[in-house]
């Protein structure tokens, strides 16, 4: 039995996940990042009793957590969850919970469980994206989780993209994120002539009935989005892509999203599968699960 937990910005998830890749439990609780961070903690070790007081033996805990463990400090860095950041979380999570834990960044938990046993199971190698809130992304090579020399593999959010001045909350300007986020998304709408309380998914509606405004923006968006993915897939050229978050679930992106991306990448055909997740929301609490089930690059993060 294996114990997965997907510690977000306003709710907590825990399952428990057995051999067959079948949830016996889920839990969800509210993460009290407003009251601080030993709150989070105790929530969460709370969340672990209960799930093994259901499963009715000890499990082994997986952790997917917004931000990455520092490889020279092991503090949380990058969380927007912020009572996290600089924060020895692991040490804390083993300490009370009295057993080795392991950690990953929500990205990589998604890839995870999608190379695992979803929408690019048996590909050798896999780039999972997270196209959401923010522009996340992982790395699995055979199985195994990639998470290279500053635990930051996969993170293409943070390349640059275009010339715009499009200020990004890391500090940097242009962004992967900036374009490619569902805030992004909104500023593109706008910069074409919209007008009025759109977000992402209402955006995409839109095009969907032929609204010529929110189609403008979508095709821009296309055209990010290729030149973003062409330059992972030149460089990792994966077997398969999976998209996951709130716009993976814009339907043009598996066609004429696909079919801009052949034009950027450096190749006479494009092999690189690009499909949408097969667990949606549950990818990460099931990629945290299966942390026992991989070998990392890096060991423990």
């Amino acid at each position: 039995m294996r114990i997965g937990i997907d510690l977000g910005g306003t709710k907590t998830e825990g399952i428990v996940l057995n051999d067959r890749g079948h949830i016996i439990h889920r839990l969800r609780r509210t993460t009290p990042q407003a009251e601080s961070y030993d709150a989070v903690l105790n929530a969460i070790a709370q969340l672990v009793t209960e799930l093994e007081t259901n499963a009715g033996t000890r499990c082994t805990v997986g952790i997917g957590t917004p931000g990455s463990l520092s490889p020279d400090t092991a503090l949380l860095r990058n969380s927007n969850t912020v009572c996290l950041n600089g924060q020895p979380l692991l040490v804390d999570l083993e300490r009370l919970l009295k057993r080795e834990v392991r950690i990953a960044n929500d990205a990589n938990c998604f890839t995870l469980s999608e190379a695992t046993d979803g929408a690019a199971v048996g590909a050798d190698v896999v780039f999972g994206v997270i196209l959401g809130t923010g522009t996340g992304g992982g790395i699995v090579v055979n199985g195994n989780l990639i998470n290279g020399a500053q635990h930051i593999a996969g993170e293409w959010g943070h390349n640059p993209l275009g010339s715009e001045g499009r200020a990004c909350y890391c500090g940097r300007v242009d962004c992967v994120e900036t374009y490619l986020s569902g805030s992004g998304l909104v500023k593109t709408w706008r910069q074409a002539g919209g007008k009025g309380e759109s977000g992402a998914r209402k955006i995409g509606a839109m095009a969907s009935e032929g609204h010529v405004l929110a189609l403008t923006a979508l095709g821009h968006y296309h055209q990010h989005f290729a030149r973003a993915l062409a330059s992972v897939v030149n460089v990792l050229d994966p077997d398969v892509v999976v998209l996951g978050g709130g716009l993976s679930n814009i339907e043009s992106l598996y066609d004429k999203g696909i079919a801009a991306l052949e034009q950027h990448v450096f190749s006479d055909t494009m092999r690189t599968r690009i499909v949408k997740n097969k667990y949606g929301d549950s990818s990460g609490v099931r990629g945290a699960a299966w942390l026992w089930d991989t070998e990392s690059t890096t060991g423990n993060t």
